[in-house]
């Protein structure tokens, strides 16, 4: 264990830029804060690149602590201070993880779940999790959705994104894939059926903005139109609420 006094320490700078798109681009890096979902992700098979803990952390005898440091060859003991100045919490928990990013693979021989310009961080955390926990693991994210190594992403979602088989597309490149092999069913507030409608063994159900639903390039490739019956009194509903809703009824 190597101990970092200060914040203007190589690694401690990487760290906090790690908070930027463009870092984590750059370096394939992100990191992780809470010790859960750390915790996961190594019996998930994601051994972390580096991880720093504050003494408290270091000496609590957690056992998912004592198997990180058994686990990982980089281990940075920080202070208080440094941990704020890297950490996106009010109140800094004392770990961080550093993963390389993992990128997935097009799975066409299963049901595929398309994000389409899932901006909210938050809602984008959400749905990543309520796939996994309904037993869809093939996701495909566009160019217009939020950062899923975003740290709002990384705390709705808790460990999904170690677990999921996530592919990105850029360009419509890899829906188009997809449509050689299955239909598409897209959701859709004005034209959009029930989902029950979809009794295929396998499919590509998207999801749209929060903003404006799913682009008008992508309904153009849909093969039909899903929607959730509503009240009278209410237009529609947060995206990853819509998500979870109509998951399980396609579980049922």
């Amino acid at each position: 264990m190597t101990t970092i006094t200060s914040i203007d320490n190589e690694k401690i700078k990487h760290l906090t830029k790690l908070n930027q798109k463009k870092e984590r681009e750059e370096s394939g890096e992100f990191f992780v804060e809470n010790l859960k979902t750390i915790s996961d992700a190594l019996k998930s098979g994601f051994r972390p690149q580096r991880i720093f803990l504050t003494a408290p952390v270091a000496e609590s005898k957690d056992l998912r602590v004592e198997e990180l440091l058994n686990q990982v060859a980089g281990v940075y003991l920080i202070n208080s201070k440094i941990n704020a100045k890297f950490s996106n919490l009010e109140t800094p928990s004392g770990i961080a993880a550093v993963f390389k990013k993992s990128l997935g693979n097009l799975d066409a021989t299963k049901t595929n779940i398309y994000l389409n310009g899932i901006n909210d961080p938050g809602n984008l955390g959400t749905m990543l999790r309520t796939a996994l926990a309904l037993g869809y693991h093939n996701i495909v994210i566009d160019e217009q959705s939020a950062d899923i190594y975003n740290f709002k992403t990384i705390n709705a979602s808790k460990d999904a994104i170690f677990k999921l088989n996530i592919v990105f597309d850029q360009k419509l490149k890899v829906l188009k894939k997809i449509k050689k092999e299955m239909k598409i069913y897209a959701t859709n507030l004005e034209n959009g059926q029930d989902p029950q409608i979809i009794k295929d063994r396998k499919f590509c159900l998207v999801f749209g903005s929060e903003a404006s639903g799913v682009s008008q390039e992508i309904l153009a490739e849909a093969n039909k139109f899903i929607r959730l019956q509503m009240s009278s009194d209410i237009e529609s509903l947060n995206v990853a609420v819509a998500c979870g809703i109509i998951l399980y009824q396609l579980k049922r």
